[in-house]
């Protein structure tokens, strides 16, 4: 289905052993209760690809597919949004406004004096800015959102409408996420992040709890347990909300591979160092929402001793996955970070020591996270030779 590419892959020596509960069950419930009671709320399709199953070896391969979620092409949508919402009723209990306010009063603009005063930021490489700017509007606070110079035209287009500032940092993702949080320090704003650090863990906290809705609705809509999960990497952030998920559903039974691009492996990186590291340099990877250097410091504390694996693969193979499940019938419009954890399945399966590290085999049921369409029209069809909506019309000749 792809072809053979070089990739690393690690085991992590501390898989399985005591640590911090970084994500409540009570948070997770809140969340839950929270997001499904927003108007345009339904679960994402989990799509069978019995297709990619056959290439890998493995009894069932599922793929969650986030492009439609809350119409804004990722699931990122359930994790900033949320914290958004979470942000302001807290303030206006603190400034005194209204002690118990609901984001559906939020939306009703019953507020809308107290937190049109209130502004959100974060950086982002750009779906997490989609989603902070969506929630931003949709609960009535003012929004900047801080991108890289890498960021594409079409991501930044699509944030600003949602009525977001956009600013612009020279450097990488991380550059800009130190951005933000300097420029909220002065200005008294309040950074709306995906990633954590000393100091800074509820908010993320928050965001990685909307995140587990997904890995929820997974669970629920697979018609066996999985063995097995794949999972982008990036700060950290939906791998850990995913492993978090599995192991309160599945205690240890569910082998979470977390997959990062090779030139932005973090969370690898971090696995071999037996602590958080920091990957420098340009991080040019066009796998945009998984250029991070950074490893988020709540991720990092649940995936020490959750995840099951690490894996780094090359641009080559996002690309080589985006057009085979362009190419499949019927078609799958995915985004160039959505596809590694394909990418991580495909080419571990096809190499004997990492399948056999695994354990993948004829009775594996793999679960994968496809956790964006195609975010930008136009880096989708120079990737794939086709514009996402030729790709989705395919379905329907």
């Amino acid at each position: 289905m792809i072809p053979a590419l070089p990739f690393r892959f690690l085991l992590n020596r501390r898989h399985g052993t005591p640590g911090t509960v970084v994500l409540p069950e009570s948070g997770f419930r809140r969340a839950k209760e929270e997001i499904a009671s927003w108007p345009g709320y339904a679960p994402t399709p989990l799509l069978d690809l019995p297709d990619v199953a056959e290439a890998a070896r493995v009894a069932a391969v599922r793929y969650k597919d986030e492009a439609g979620r809350f119409g804004l092409g990722s699931f990122k949508a359930l994790g900033g949004a949320y914290a958004v919402a979470r942000l302001l009723v807290a303030e206006l209990a603190r400034r005194g406004v209204a002690g118990a306010a609901t984001s559906a009063e939020l939306v009703e603009g019953k507020y809308r004096e107290a937190t049109g005063r209130i502004t959100v930021t974060c950086a982002t490489d750009g779906n997490h800015g989609r989603s902070v700017a969506w929630g931003a509007r949709r609960f009535g606070c003012r929004c900047v959102i801080f991108v890289h110079e890498h960021v594409s035209r079409g991501r930044r287009d699509a944030i600003a409408r949602y009525g977001a500032e956009v600013r612009e940092v020279k450097g990488t993702y991380d550059d800009s996420v130190r951005e933000a949080q300097r420029t909220a320090e002065r200005e008294g704003w309040f950074v709306v992040s995906d990633t954590s650090y000393p100091g800074y863990t509820e908010v993320p906290r928050d965001v990685m709890q909307g995140y587990r809705v997904m890995a929820e609705e997974a669970a629920e809509q697979m018609p066996a347990p999985p063995t097995h999960a794949f999972v982008q990497g990036g700060v950290g952030g939906v791998a850990a909300a995913v492993s978090a998920q599995m192991r309160a559903r599945y205690g240890d039974a569910v082998k979470v591979v977390v997959v990062e691009p090779d030139r932005a492996a973090c969370l690898l990186e971090s696995a071999e160092a037996g602590e958080p590291a920091t990957v420098r340099g340009e991080l040019d990877t066009l796998m945009a929402g998984l250029a991070c250097g950074e490893p988020s410091l709540l991720a990092w504390q649940e995936l020490e001793r959750g995840a099951f694996a690490f894996m780094a693969v090359p641009d080559e193979a996002a690309v080589a996955c985006m057009k085979a499940l362009a190419a499949r019938t019927p078609p799958v419009v995915a985004g160039e970070s959505a596809v590694a954890g394909l990418a991580g399945l495909l080419l571990a399966a096809r190499e004997p020591i990492a399948r056999t590290a695994l354990g993948l085999g004829p009775d594996s049921r793999v679960l994968l996270f496809g956790t964006e369409g195609a975010t930008d029209p136009e880096v989708y069809a120079r990737l794939v030779g086709r514009r996402p909506e030729q790709v989705a019309g395919a379905s329907s000749d």
